[in-house]
């Protein structure tokens, strides 16, 4: 038996029971390729990845679309716009509130009349019923740790003569002060009148 010559026009590639294993029979079906399963995970991240792959080529011709259309380079491209803002204040037609003017009359709290303190500074001299009220002063202590001192005495001159009375104190203390009396305060608290 004698193979037909092949006729390029007629050949459409070997035919069910034809080619090298023609002689055996016919080639028997292949069975299919079972598929792996794909998560939905795995699907997701593939549309996304060709979402993103679609969109970078989309940009690109587009971009290069848009300078072929203006007719050439990227410097060729349009100047920026300018925007312009216009606002318009919108009139009523109604008219307007009137104004109401209300007087208020204030009373002027009571002052009391300048006179002698009954607080001070721990720090300073002062004539007693001038300065500071007669009576009983009272002071936390001293300020820092040389300790708190403080005189009583008859005048101003500063001499040992007139010192009344002295102290230094390391904590709380109180004093007596008379009319007329000067008293001297060296690095204490506040003094506050106590009786």
């Amino acid at each position: 038996m004698t193979n037909p010559t092949p006729d390029p026009q007629h050949d459409h590639g070997p035919q069910y029971g034809q080619g090298p294993q023609s002689g055996w029979g016919p080639t028997p079906p292949v069975p299919p390729v079972p598929l792996k399963p794909v998560s939905r995970r795995g699907q997701r991240i593939k549309y996304g990845v060709t979402a993103a792959v679609a969109l970078f080529v989309g940009v690109g011709i587009g971009a290069n679309g848009g300078e072929a259309a203006s007719g050439g380079t990227a410097e060729a491209k349009a100047a920026p716009r300018l925007t312009v803002t216009v606002t318009k204040t919108a009139q009523s037609k109604a008219a307007p509130a009137p104004t109401v003017t209300e007087t208020v009359t204030a009373k002027p709290e009571k002052a009391e009349p300048a006179g002698p303190a009954t607080a001070f500074s721990g720090e300073g001299e002062y004539l007693v019923g001038e300065d500071i009220k007669p009576g009983t002063y009272r002071t936390a202590g001293p300020e820092d740790e040389l300790g708190c001192y403080w005189e009583r005495a008859k005048d101003a001159s500063g001499e040992f003569g007139s010192i009344i009375s002295n102290n230094n104190l390391q904590g709380p203390g109180r004093v007596t002060l008379g009319k007329g009396e000067y008293f001297k305060t060296n690095r204490c608290q506040e003094w506050k009148r106590v009786g």
